[in-house]
């Protein structure tokens, strides 16, 4: 049998995936297309072509798997109906079975805060509102032994979120251009290593008790201010940034979006540490964007 993954060829899953693979785990794979197969095929997957809402082949490869890790997410208005459809559909192969399922939620749940842990109380933005009665649904499922793992901002190898502050409009500062900050620059993002975060769920695939959540957070909270900053040395900028209001973020980025990246937000995921002795160690994001991944020729 084989660890069933959906998300394999995205940011976060094709991390996932190669965790998996380097410690020799038989993994199969839901793609949606033959080219999307052809990527896991050849990091030594097995692929499955289907979709997140075809329930029967959900089913039955829960089913047949040794557990579940999901990921995937179209990341649009219909996240919700698929990622409780998929839910349905995987426990109907798995309840009972105290197989693992590794299911994805996100830090932005508990809006703003400066000592988020996994207890805190939620109040999501718009974005990510939805996740509430599908996460209760998965931590309460009988028989399976599931698990929320709540990233916070996920970078590395110059992909994601973090563009954002890379690619923000340029506008006249004291001194010379500057790079408009997401926010006023006060506003910390908590943030994780995109390999660092794949290792967290397979600790939590293979450790986690059933019915737990761990934020996947590294505890370095930098502020958009230092961000921006740092892009902004990368881009030949000297450093050089300048705030931007809630409606021109909203203006780039539009409001569901903007409003979730300009939450002020701080963790350390000590619980994660602790519980399943996970050591995040990959590079802090501001050192990614200054002379990084993020950083021009690399």
């Amino acid at each position: 049998m084989s660890i069933f993954l959906t998300g394999a060829t995205g940011f976060v899953g094709s991390s996932i995936l190669r965790t998996l693979r380097a410690q020799g785990r038989e993994v199969t794979a839901l793609v949606r297309n033959d080219a999307k197969a052809a990527e896991v095929s050849a990091l030594g997957a097995s692929a499955v072509i289907g979709e997140l809402s075809d329930s029967e082949l959900i089913t039955t490869q829960a089913l047949a798997s040794d557990g579940v890790i999901h990921v995937a997410s179209p990341g649009d208005a219909s996240s919700a109906s698929l990622d409780d459809a998929f839910v349905t559909a995987v426990f109907a192969g798995l309840e009972g079975s105290d197989k693992p399922f590794v299911h994805t939620g996100g830090i932005w749940v508990f809006g703003d805060g400066a000592a988020i842990t996994e207890e805190s109380p939620q109040n999501p933005p718009a974005i990510t509102a939805w996740r509430a009665e599908i996460e209760k649904r998965v931590l309460s499922a009988q028989g399976v032994k599931t698990t929320v793992i709540m990233p916070g901002i996920v970078y590395g190898y110059g992909s994601g979120i973090p563009n954002s502050v890379v690619d923000a409009p340029r506008v006249a500062g004291v001194g010379g251009e500057a790079l408009k900050l997401i926010g006023s620059g006060d506003e910390h993002w908590t943030t994780v290593y995109v390999d660092d975060l794949a290792a967290l769920y397979v600790l939590a695939f293979d450790l986690a008790p059933a019915g737990s959540v761990y934020l996947g957070v590294n505890g370095q909270n930098p502020t958009t201010r230092e961000l921006g900053s740092a892009a902004s040395y990368a881009a030949g900028l000297d450093g050089r940034v300048a705030p931007s209001t809630a409606e021109e973020v909203h203006a780039v980025l539009g409001v569901a979006f903007g409003d979730a990246l300009l939450l002020d937000q701080q963790a350390t995921g000590e619980a994660a540490r602790a519980a399943l002795g996970w050591s995040p160690t990959g590079p802090s994001l501001v050192d990614e964007l200054r002379t990084g991944s993020y950083a021009p020729g690399h």
